[in-house]
């Protein structure tokens, strides 16, 4: 797969979730090192002013790798909702992939995928 290829599957996960009238603002950018090696950053800002922030490092040269990831999600004030990253800890923590909790509880979770995070954010908007 292409950098390029895998940066229009991200654009058309976000074309899908606009369409339900709570993403309101949206950016996505690729910063290509190579035709399969690259990094995508993304915002998106949501009716009631909440914003999700993702970097992905990525490696598409055997398989889609994500070598270093962020989805950020934070209120209209700016607070942290959740956070999944795979960024090293000081100390350590016993495993790589894991969420920040608006509690400050951090937990071990699987590397998402955008679609994932985005059903996560939209789960705050089901009445």
């Amino acid at each position: 797969m292409l950098l390029s290829e895998y940066h229009a599957e991200l654009a058309e996960v976000i074309g899908r979730y606009a369409h339900t009238d709570l993403i309101v603002g949206s950016e996505l950018t690729v910063d290509a090192r190579t035709s399969k090696l690259g990094v995508i950053k993304g915002a998106l800002v949501f009716a009631d002013g909440a914003r999700l922030f993702f970097t992905e490092y990525v490696d598409t040269r055997y398989r889609l790798e994500k070598l270093t990831y962020s989805y950020h999600c934070q209120d209209a004030d700016a607070s942290m909702l959740f956070r999944y990253d795979n960024a090293a800890h000081k100390p350590a923590l016993s495993y790589a992939c894991h969420k920040h909790l608006t509690s400050g509880e951090i937990i071990e979770a699987s590397v998402p995928e955008l679609s994932s995070v985005l059903d996560e954010v939209m789960e705050r908007y089901v009445l």
